[in-house]
């Protein structure tokens, strides 16, 4: 399986559980207990306990994070807190970096539109990983599966999301000589002879199966899915070795590795390892923050006000007036608030406090919201500085060292 576009890569300076359509509708008495979770939609109240049991993948445990601490030296934010609360294979990825066999990083992004918060919090923990474990990412833009899935985009306006999320990406502070960025549409050359071997191997029973494809949807949506899976195996071409591959995303996107696993030691390739995040909530309704909803996420290129204004009309768990509020307390774990701080501002403790308060009736959603705009306008705010500085680093960071058109 020889690529000769591997040749003059360098990173130097010079499991068949098929139901992962899934669409909980067991409780059809009560509508917060229907949720969705596909690559290409997330609606409801997630329950994460019945995605680890439907997608078949494994809790993070104690023991799990001890690992990631022994070897790393101090585990991230998201571990402890359960934002990433999933797994397959993370403790044999481990096991095998003890060993000397240093993975690789393999995560990306779908440019359907502007980059928010929940999509930076998965490049967050990745860059942690790149850090403390000295290893290489190959970060993958699906140009082509966003102008295929969705009718009202033209590729023009495609080109336009992708360089804009591309300045996201190295603003998050990736080290370019361990970071390769492949656009699938720029670079399909890298992915091409890797993703036909795939393809040749996945029935469209399977693919049907996986990802709720039918009559009506068009035949390159069909065809996208092994070059989803080619980055999987594209580290152990260009190390010329067998190389592991770890995936930190978000679970909507797990049924392109549960396909990907099936077929790798066939193809005589390590199983790709996954950890999985889950979704941070939209401001408006049940649901993540979604980027064709421009209300429901704080984007990277809000300006103070427009954040402001945002998190102001923020849905929350409150009561509808503070006399109900100070009586019977708020509910913390609806309320998108309390999560954004929890996850990405308040310290563990601070975070337990405002729990205890909030449902105890002694914090009000007014003062959790002006938490929240003190925290995150100058998080976003240097978001945005270092978006500027990336506009001269892209071709750093391009898989073949070229610049791109914007």
């Amino acid at each position: 399986m020889s690529n000769e576009n591997e040749k003059n890569i360098s990173f130097d300076n010079g499991d068949q559980n098929y139901n992962t359509h899934l669409i909980d509708q067991n409780n059809t008495d009560n509508s917060n207990n229907k949720f969705t979770v596909t690559p290409w939609e997330v609606e409801g109240n997630v329950d994460y306990n019945k995605l680890i049991e439907k997608f078949g993948t494994s809790a993070i445990t104690n023991e799990l994070i001890e690992k990631v601490k022994d070897i790393a030296g101090e585990v991230h934010p998201f571990l402890k807190n359960r934002y990433f609360f999933s797994h397959r294979d993370l403790d044999w990825i481990l096991n095998e970096y003890q060993k000397g066999n240093k993975f690789y990083l393999y995560t990306g992004r779908g440019p359907s539109g502007l980059i928010h918060l929940g999509h930076l919090m998965p490049w967050l923990f990745t860059k942690y990983l790149q850090d403390k474990f000295d290893v290489k990412l190959i970060f993958q833009i699906t140009d082509d599966e966003k102008f295929l899935f969705n009718d009202n985009r033209d590729l023009q306006t495609i080109n336009k999301f992708t360089f804009e999320n591309i300045l996201d990406i190295i603003a998050i502070g990736f080290d370019p000589n361990r970071t390769k960025i492949i656009i699938n549409t720029k670079h399909i050359n890298y992915l091409y002879p890797l993703s036909i071997e795939i393809a040749k191997k996945i029935t469209f029973s399977t693919a049907k199966a996986v990802f709720g494809f039918s009559n009506s949807t068009n035949i390159g949506m069909i065809g996208f899915p092994p070059l989803q899976s080619a980055p999987c195996f594209l580290p152990s071409l260009i190390e010329k070795k067998l190389t592991p591959v770890l995936i930190p995303a978000a679970i909507d996107q797990d049924p392109y590795w549960r396909i990907t696993r099936d077929i790798a030691e066939k193809m005589g390739f390590y199983k790709p390892a996954q950890i999985h995040s889950k979704f941070i909530p939209g401001l408006t309704s049940n649901g993540k923050m979604s980027s064709s909803k421009p209300d429901t996420a704080l984007f990277t290129i809000d300006d103070p006000e427009e954040i402001e204004k945002k998190v102001k009309n923020t849905f929350t768990g409150g009561q509808p007036t503070v006399a109900l509020q100070r009586k019977l307390g708020g509910n913390a774990d609806r309320c998108p608030v309390y999560w954004y701080l929890k996850y990405l501002f308040d310290s563990e403790e601070k975070s337990s406090e405002r729990y205890s308060n909030c449902v105890g009736g002694n914090l009000l959603c007014g003062e959790c919201k002006g938490d929240l705009i003190k925290d995150v306008k100058p998080f976003i705010s240097n978001i945005q500085s270092k978006r500027e500085k990336a506009k001269s680093l892209v071709k750093e960071f391009m898989i073949d060292r070229k610049d791109i058109d914007n």
